[in-house]
Parts: C-alpha cells; sequence; structure tokens
C-alpha cells in the first residue's frame, strides 16, 4: 500500500528531475498571500513493483509518460501543478488564477486523469488515486523568497488532501465536504462516512466521486466541442500564416 507522505517532510521532485514549468510561470504571485484554492494530489499505484520489473531507464520514460498525460488534464482544466512529488503529482485549483468552480474543475480534472492514465502503454494496466480538499491556506515562494524553488500552499488543507488520496483506491477520486459542497450536484457520489485522518485534528467526512451527472455529461460534452473548434481555427489561421 502507498503511503502518501505529509507535506511539511515531502522530498524535492525526483522522477523526471524537473520541476514543473508552471511553477516557474511569470503570472504567479511572487508575495505570499491567503487564498481559498482546492489541492489536488493525484499518486501512480504500484510505483514500487514498477520499479523492481523495469529497466531505469524505461521506468522514467513511463514516469514521463504518465506525468505528462497527468499535465494535459492539468492544463486543459487550468490546474497550477505546484510539485512532482516522487510518483505524486500537486496540484492547486483557484491559484494563481481563480475561476470560482475550482472544485469542479478539480474534479472532473481527477476523473479524466484516471482515464488518461488507463490508456498509456505499460506492462500492466497503470492506475492512480486521486484526493481533493478545499480550503484557504498561505501560498507563496519558499526557500528564503528564492524563485526557482516551488510555491508551497501551508495550511491543513493540503495535508487533508494528501491524506483523502492515501484513502482513495486504485482509479478513485475521494473528496472532503468542502469540495463536495461547491461541486454541488454535477456529480454522484458514495458516502464514506466520517474518517480518521493521520495528522488531522478532527475526523473528516469523505466521499467517493462515483460518475458525472448527466446534466453535467452534456454541459462537458459541449464544452469539449467548443474547444475542438477553438483548436481547429487556431490551426487553421497558423496555417495561413506560415503560407504567407
Amino acid at each position: 500500500e502507498i503511503v502518501t507522505p505529509d507535506i511539511s517532510s515531502v522530498p524535492e521532485p525526483s522522477v523526471v528531475g524537473e520541476r514543473p514549468a508552471s511553477t516557474q510561470s511569470p503570472s504567479a504571485p511572487r508575495e505570499a498571500e491567503r487564498r481559498h484554492i482546492t489541492v489536488m494530489f493525484c499518486d501512480l499505484v504500484g510505483s514500487t513493483a514498477l520499479s523492481q520489473t523495469l529497466d531505469p531507464e524505461d521506468l522514467r520514460d513511463l514516469m514521463r509518460s504518465y506525468q505528462n498525460a497527468a499535465r494535459q488534464v492539468i492544463e486543459r482544466y487550468e490546474g497550477h501543478i505546484a510539485q512532482y512529488l516522487g510518483d505524486g503529482i500537486m496540484v492547486y485549483f483557484g491559484w494563481p488564477r481563480a475561476h470560482g468552480d475550482e472544485a469542479r474543475r478539480s474534479v472532473l480534472s481527477g476523473l479524466e486523469i484516471i482515464e488518461a492514465v488507463g490508456l498509456l502503454e505499460a506492462p500492466a494496466k497503470l492506475a492512480v488515486r486521486v484526493g481533493i480538499a478545499t480550503g484557504v491556506v498561505v501560498i507563496g515562494d519558499t526557500g528564503e523568497g528564492d524563485a526557482a524553488e516551488p510555491k508551497t500552499a501551508v495550511g491543513e488543507t493540503p495535508n487533508i488532501a494528501a491524506r483523502l488520496q492515501g484513502l482513495a483506491r486504485p482509479n478513485a477520486v475521494v473528496i472532503g465536504p468542502v469540495t463536495k459542497t461547491l461541486a454541488r450536484e454535477a456529480f454522484d457520489y458514495e458516502d464514506l462516512g466520517s474518517q480518521v485522518l493521520k495528522g488531522i485534528s478532527e475526523p473528516v467526512h469523505a466521499w467517493k466521486v462515483v460518475g458525472i451527472r448527466a446534466e453535467e455529461a452534456e454541459h462537458h460534452r459541449e464544452a469539449g466541442q467548443n474547444a475542438l473548434l477553438q483548436a481547429l481555427a487556431r490551426r487553421v489561421f497558423q496555417m495561413g500564416c506560415s503560407r504567407r
């Protein structure tokens, strides 16, 4: 069983050896600030077993494929990849840019990451666990203000998200109460009851997301079609410019 580390003591990103490009975005605020955000933890299941069966270079390529698949989904929902934590990814929704529907975006992102990672070529079908929590944090530079260091969200919310991820079964998204309230009626849930989470003083009610409701699915389909049309229009414009 994979144990999710407390983010107050997690190591620097190590699998790929690179920081996510989004941590160096010029649009990210430099000063620490108090924000209400949604934090998502995504973790690859069975990475230790993979390390015992794959050549290190093959494992590195597989981890890159996993991270790239997740990154593409996260960017589509305009989440901010804060750190790669070994075989895990920590993501902020609502920082540096807020949209007003961060909870919904994070859940959709988690569900799509599960689907995208499951389609990757691998010795065995890959799976991920996702945990999501929403709350107030203080977020800004770490490392004595070094802009090269990742922006860290300080507060209970990231720890709750990490612990909820630890509760999730493979290919499941588990969310906390604030996230569920904000996501409203967009999804169907399985009530997991009140959970005692390591390092969290009070029990946290948790839900597993089991599906997208029909109204949300239709909205999601239309949004996807609009995004595809916009991408095609940009491509046609670029081709036209290249011929001039």
